[in-house]
This record gives structure tokens, C-alpha cells and sequence, in this order.
């Protein structure tokens, strides 16, 4: 049993307040990763997840990634931190939080992309004017946030 589940398991659904990354995985054409996610089913976002103990908001980041898609990240740069009453969840089994998400994007990576059958269904490389209708709506914020900020340097380096 997960950290998550332990505090489920004291606190029932009364409202958490959970930490988690994700990270917007650019390719050398500029593309970005997202995946199309089993639950719910069909909806796209990015890759990433919730913090266990002692982990730093990078290593959580770090550690969602190469689970979900096989891929290791060489760097991360910070986008953001998203917190706040934007960002409660109340989860189809009533279970309630708050998120606060660190969100960090990366050029430099390598690995074969897998697809982790427990959580994704596919992955795919989108350009940014090509995104999927169906995006998880904070994910679409990150990678807005992310396209909107002159701080990042468009040239795309990939690691092997």
C-alpha cells in the first residue's frame, strides 16, 4: 500500500492535501509527449504524479516519468507551482484533495518509450498548434504557461 492509500485508509475522504510533478517532455522537432491516459479513459495529459515520502519535487517528476514511459530525464527547468481552490479534486469515490503540482519541462532525455499498461493507453509527440481536444485542464495550463514563457531557450537538445 502507497502513501496515499495509508492516509485513505486513516482519514477516509475527508479533504488531503497531496503534492505531485509533471513534466513537459519536449522533442528535438519541438513536439510535446503527452499521454492518453486509461482513467478516465480517452483523456490526454502529461506525465507525472504524486510525491511519496522523502522525495524532492524533482525526484517525484523523475520517478513518474521513467515509470509511465521509460524514459529518463537528464534536467529539469520549473515551469511553475499550482495550489489553491483551483486546484481541489473531488474523485469519482468521493475522495477529496488538494493539489499542489510543480511543473517542470525538459529537452535533454533518453530511453525507448514504453507504455506503462496499468495507467496509459498510448503516448504521442504533438506539435504545440496540434494539441488533443481532450486534455486534462491543469495540464493544459502547464503547457500554456510553458509555451508562454520567453525564459526557455527554442533550441531542442535530446540526449542518447
Amino acid at each position: 500500500m502507497g502513501y496515499v492509500e495509508e492516509l485513505r485508509a486513516v482519514v477516509g475522504h475527508r479533504p488531503l492535501i497531496l503534492v505531485g510533478s509533471v513534466v513537459v517532455i519536449v522533442d528535438e522537432e519541438g513536439r510535446l509527449l503527452l499521454e492518453e491516459r486509461k482513467f478516465p479513459e480517452g483523456l490526454w495529459g502529461l506525465p507525472g504524479g504524486l510525491m511519496e515520502l522523502g522525495e524532492s519535487t524533482e525526484d517525484t517528476a523523475k520517478r513518474e516519468v521513467m515509470e509511465e514511459t521509460g524514459l529518463a530525464i537528464d534536467e529539469l527547468k520549473l515551469i511553475n507551482v499550482y495550489s489553491g481552490p483551483k486546484h481541489f479534486v473531488v474523485a469519482k469515490n468521493g475522495d477529496e484533495f488538494y493539489v499542489v503540482t510543480t511543473a517542470y519541462y525538459s529537452n535533454k532525455f533518453h530511453g525507448e518509450l514504453i507504455v506503462d499498461q496499468k495507467e496509459s493507453l498510448s503516448f504521442k509527440f504533438f506539435g504545440p498548434d496540434k494539441l488533443p481536444d481532450r486534455l486534462v485542464g491543469s495540464h493544459r495550463v502547464v503547457i500554456e504557461d510553458y509555451l508562454n514563457n520567453s525564459n526557455h531557450s527554442v533550441r531542442i537538445i535530446v540526449t542518447k
